[in-house]
């Protein structure tokens, strides 16, 4: 019998992804444009079978063409790149201050991203003893006008944007609070951009309210939520000030400018 193995495999097991990435490993390896020629021969792909797979990542923009044959790495990767280190580096200037701020107030902390009409749940601070029935689970999703954090988010576009996204989804309610009526929307994004933070009064599950500040990166950029979430008859304002501060001290990690 066959002693099975756990490890995961150490190259990928699809041929043409393997040939992918070969490609986009010749092309991180010079900064100006590699010709059809050399990368053919550094990668021992047919000029034919590289060209082809080169042509399909040039339609989805990880790979660009300055010129007839000749290519380089596409801004897709940069984009992309820079989604995953706003995530990784929010994460990681998050978690000490978020189980601080769980131990002193004893309820659920959690750090959530916007994705589309969505937010993402990326990580939480909590513990049993907290008393709350529902906790998200991380990757969890929610829509962005039924929690706070999705509102920080909202009331960060402009009205135009929020239309849009009304249009897209047609603000599909959870609870008897949730917001179905653009009009009432936009006056609760008011109230949130006047106060700074924002507030789940019950709108994605009865029974549980939640408030939210902002954490901004060092170019002034919303990138995250940290929200505070809690049986609806045990929420504290009292706990407001704690997680401003908190969301602020995040931002500074981030280089978000002091003083703002």
């Amino acid at each position: 019998m066959s002693k099975r193995s756990d490890s995961p495999p150490t190259a990928p097991t699809v041929q043409v992804l393997e040939r992918m990435f070969n490609l986009l490993e010749v092309l991180a390896s010079r900064e100006e444009a590699v010709s059809l020629k050399e990368i053919s021969e550094k990668t021992g792909l047919h000029p034919s079978t590289a060209h082809r797979i080169l042509n399909d990542l040039t339609i989805g923009r990880f790979v660009d063409r300055p010129e007839a044959g000749s290519y380089r790495l596409g801004m897709r990767l940069l984009e992309l790149g820079n989604l995953v280190k706003a995530r990784l580096s929010v994460r990681d200037a998050a978690l000490g201050p978020m189980r601080e701020l769980h131990k002193q107030i004893q309820q659920p902390v959690n750090l959530s991203v916007r994705q589309g009409d969505e937010i993402v749940y990326v990580e939480r601070a909590y513990s049993e003893r907290s008393g709350m029935q529902v906790v998200r689970a991380i990757g969890g999703r929610a829509p962005l006008h039924l929690t706070s954090v999705g509102k920080l988010f909202l009331a960060d576009d402009d009205p135009t944007r929020v239309r849009a996204y009304a249009t897209r989804t047609g603000l599909a309610g959870n609870t008897r609070n949730s917001f179905t009526q653009l009009p009432a929307l936009e006056r609760e994004l008011a109230q949130c951009r006047q106060a700074g933070v924002a507030r789940d009064n019950e709108e994605l599950e009865m029974g549980v309210r939640c408030m939210a500040a902002g954490i901004y990166d060092d170019q002034r950029k919303l990138v995250a939520g940290l929200s505070i979430s809690a049986p609806a008859d045990r929420i504290d304002e009292g706990w407001l000030p704690r997680l401003k501060a908190t969301a602020a001290e995040i931002s500074a990690a981030l280089g978000f400018p002091a003083g703002r």
